[in-house]
């Protein structure tokens, strides 16, 4: 608990699966499961992935997926972050990865990251999960703030936050390195307030 002049601040995000699960109807995100495991394998396996998520093994294998999902629900258990397939509702098929991560509990601020599975790209898919995971961290979950970081290089990743409502706020320069890449990294810093929700 934080003491600010004039009171307390409690913090009080709730970060459980939703119910319902969200959908536009276009998209639906649910929780990872073991059953997902040869989509992500084969998704992050992308040099384009793999380009922009420097943590990602490359290559990535089977038993990288499989830890992934395992780590997912242990994240979703202790409450340290929300973490979702994107299902394409005309296919079935996983369109990409969506999650919250906690940055600050008491002061209820959450960072959001996205990846698209080849296939996927280009369709508005990953605006499409990005405004309904945000609506619900702000609306449903008690977030205040979902802050997201973008390489300054990754206009796709760029559009997507802008297309879906979010302010960019500046740049952290330098603030990262990617190894595969040899370069530091500048991020464009987003977000999204409890006051900017529609």
């Amino acid at each position: 608990m934080l003491r600010f002049p004039g009171g307390l601040y409690r913090g009080s995000m709730e970060l459980r699966p939703p119910d319902p699960p969200l959908s536009d109807r276009i998209v639906s995100l649910r929780p990872w499961t073991l059953d997902d495991v040869p989509a992500i394998a084969a998704a992050c396996d992308d040099v384009e992935i793999a380009r922009w998520i420097h943590a990602l093994p490359s290559p990535y294998r089977v038993s990288d997926a499989r830890e992934y999902v395992v780590s997912t629900e242990s994240a979703w258990k202790d409450g340290l972050g929300v973490f979702f397939a994107v299902v394409d509702c005309a296919s079935g098929d996983v369109a990409g990865s969506i999650a919250l991560q906690v940055l600050d509990r008491e002061l209820a601020n959450v960072e959001v990251g996205y990846w698209t599975a080849a296939p996927a790209r280009g369709r508005g898919l990953t605006t499409r999960a990005l405004r309904l995971l945000s609506d619900w961290a702000l609306r449903e979950a008690g977030a205040q703030r979902v802050q997201l970081r973008a390489d300054v290089l990754n206009t796709a990743s760029l559009r997507v936050a802008e297309k879906a409502g979010y302010t960019r706020e500046g740049t952290l320069r330098a603030s990262g390195f990617n190894a595969r890449q040899g370069r530091r990294v500048d991020y464009a810093v987003f977000s999204l307030v409890a006051g900017d929700a529609t």
